[in-house]
């Protein structure tokens, strides 16, 4: 889809764009969507996620993630706009009546035919397990256990590379260019997926941003020193410690988090 800049020339539409989706559909399945409730990041009442809160009434839509309809043909009925994530969507009418979404791949259109199996034609859409799909394939909403549904590979322009396959395992370059190893028993959808344009999005105005659920940010920096290690000081200050740390007293830059996770041993190599 392509990014449009607003015509409009007024104060907070200057310089706003937005992407083209497809054209809302009233009479999508219901038992496929329901109403997403509120949290505004908080559990018990307590903040436990910041910044969030206030944001437009939306439906989460159920998508088949993982693609478990074996050896039954479904057809595109129509690509979809979903508030729920930056890809577009795609209703499937399988030929036993039953119908699921599915993220939309980059070339996907009404009427085209898409099928999942252990081993299926290499086609835009179809879902198959790695150990089938040759050397150099484009991937996406890739399993990282078999079973339970794609993990890797569902964002907006995403696809992932198949380059090797050694020892029971795929061998799959991300677009960040860390190189990690799937088993190849999961199972992965052929193509890339679309809306690779969406970082390029201008909001204009903070009023958009807020119909999102996103609240303003303040600097550490801004406040006092009871409610941010950055805090304080004689007129403006910067961070004045070793090195800058989160409200909570964790280090922000450098080595924050730990490193010898059970999953390091399927990087062969970090993005950096």
């Amino acid at each position: 889809m392509a990014l449009i800049p607003y015509k409009e020339k007024t104060q907070t539409r200057r310089f706003a764009s937005r992407m083209q989706h497809p054209i809302k559909v009233l009479t999508s399945p219901k038992a496929l969507k329901f109403l997403l409730s509120k949290h505004s990041g908080r559990s018990h009442g307590k903040v436990t996620v910041r910044h969030q809160g206030g944001r437009q009434k939306r439906f989460y839509r159920y998508i088949d993630f993982k693609r478990e309809k074996f050896g039954v043909e479904g057809s595109v009925v129509v690509l979809e706009y979903d508030p729920n994530r930056n890809v577009d969507i795609a209703l499937i009418n399988y030929m036993d009546g039953d119908k699921r979404y599915i993220l939309a791949p980059k070339g996907l259109r009404i009427g085209d035919k898409i099928i999942s199996n252990e081993k299926v034609d290499i086609k835009l859409g179809n879902a198959l397990k790695l150990k089938n799909v040759p050397i150099g394939t484009l991937l996406h909403n890739v399993e990282l256990t078999p079973g339970k549904g794609g993990q890797i590979g569902r964002s907006a322009g995403v696809g992932l590379t198949l380059q090797a396959k050694e020892s029971g395992f795929a061998h799959l370059k991300m677009p960040s260019g860390e190189i990690r190893m799937v088993p190849l028993e999961s199972m992965a959808t052929v193509g890339s997926l679309g809306n690779e344009e969406w970082k390029n999005i201008n909001f204009g105005k903070a009023g958009r941003i807020r119909h999102m659920g996103i609240r303003p940010k303040v600097r550490g920096v801004a406040m006092d020193p009871d409610s941010h290690p950055h805090g304080g000081g004689e007129g403006r200050s910067g961070v004045g410690r070793k090195s800058p740390m989160t409200k909570y007293g964790r280090k922000a830059v450098g080595h924050t988090r730990k490193k010898n996770k059970w999953t390091s041993k399927f990087i062969l190599k970090r993005r950096k």
